[in-house]
């Protein structure tokens, strides 16, 4: 380990749920270099997820879209001035090292443009290598969680004993959702339903969302709310007509740090291989991961964590299914087999209960 580090960038701009992943790796590196300034680059809309944690210095907000839409509009000019000042205002300061935690060739051009001295990402068929210091290998059979960021750490000579998701949110947004959770009447107990995603192999299926909500108020007592984005409004909204018991609809409604903090004040977490879910991982709440054409992790430090996932021959085919939309592998985890692992879970000496947001 170079101790000699005095600022270090961490670049890993997208996917809320990789970034909830990746970020153990900050108080590992605070604890590794306590006097080093660290900032965390990331897209604006996932900025908030990382503004508030007290072991970073600064959370630094790449433009992605406004540089995708001169690219489209041909303004390549324009593009390329936006780039340099980008890249200027990075390199004021003056960073030892940059860690490319998600080994593409978008971030490993950022780390270069970072002007860090030393480059450290992880490895991957992206283009791109020699922009780089050097990669870091990754096993892929390696299934517990955050297990490529731990390897990243391990590469700089660390070791760390703890590698939790580490999320810390503000007390405004932790104020606006017990404001939210009170004005709908929803109660101090609930589950979390986290049904949308990205890519509809990930996805499970309405009717089964639809029927969970009503064995969850049958067989655990518990209303259920659903959260999602602004873009996942409608699909919310059917999963809450077709219900047979009442469901709280959230999406939509709340800011990225308010719907984090539903979370963190849950009883129970069921959803996708989505950002959500892995918040319930992040804040130990009694979390039931659904997993299917991906499979991010099958275990995790937290006992409060179950996987169900069913490795088919085809699976996991992430962006390649070939299934012609059947979507087998999600189809065979049932709606008993999740409230049977729900009340496994909930029974459990130790499991985290719901905590209160006073």
């Amino acid at each position: 380990m170079d101790t000699n580090v005095g600022s270090m960038l961490i670049i890993r701009p997208s996917s809320m749920g990789d970034i909830v992943m990746a970020s153990p790796m900050i108080r590992v590196l605070r604890e590794a270099y306590p006097g080093a300034y660290i900032a965390w680059l990331a897209e604006p809309s996932l900025c908030e997820l990382l503004r508030h944690h007290p072991a970073l210095d600064e959370v630094i907000c790449w433009p992605k879209a406004q540089w995708t839409r001169l690219f489209r509009q041909g303004r390549l000019l324009a593009l390329a001035r936006e780039v340099r000042k980008f890249s200027s205002e990075m390199r004021l300061h003056n960073f030892d090292l940059a860690l490319d935690a998600q080994g593409l060739l978008r971030s490993r051009g950022l780390a270069f443009l970072s002007g860090a001295r030393e480059r450290v990402g992880l490895d991957s068929r992206e283009p791109g290598r020699f922009l780089m210091t050097r990669t870091c290998f990754h096993a892929p059979n390696n299934k517990r969680m955050s297990s490529e960021y731990y390897d990243l750490m391990k590469d700089l000579g660390l070791s760390p004993k703890e590698f939790h998701p580490d999320v810390v949110l503000s007390m405004e947004d932790e104020r606006a959702a017990a404001y939210q959770v009170r004005a709908e009447g929803i109660g101090e107990k609930y589950a979390v339903i986290c049904p949308f995603t990205t890519r509809p192999q990930k996805h499970w299926f309405t009717e089964r969302w639809t029927d969970l909500c009503a064995a969850i108020h049958d067989r655990l007592g518990l209303p259920t709310v659903v959260l999602g984005g602004p873009q996942d409004v409608d699909a919310s909204r059917r999963i809450q007509a077709l219900a047979p018991v009442r469901v709280y609809n959230l999406t939509g409604k709340m800011t990225l740090g308010q719907a984090a903090a539903v979370i963190k004040h849950s009883t129970l977490v069921i959803g996708v291989d989505t950002g959500l879910t892995h918040m319930g991982v992040a804040f130990d709440c009694p979390t039931i991961a659904l997993f299917g054409a991906t499979c991010p992790y099958l275990w995790t430090a937290s006992p409060s964590t179950t996987v169900l996932y069913d490795k088919l021959a085809c699976s996991p085919c992430r962006r390649s299914p070939t299934c012609n939309g059947k979507f087998t592998c999600m189809k065979s985890i049932g709606i008993d087999r999740v409230v049977n692992a729900a009340e496994n879970l909930l029974k459990q000496p130790g499991i985290r209960q719901c905590t209160s947001y006073t």
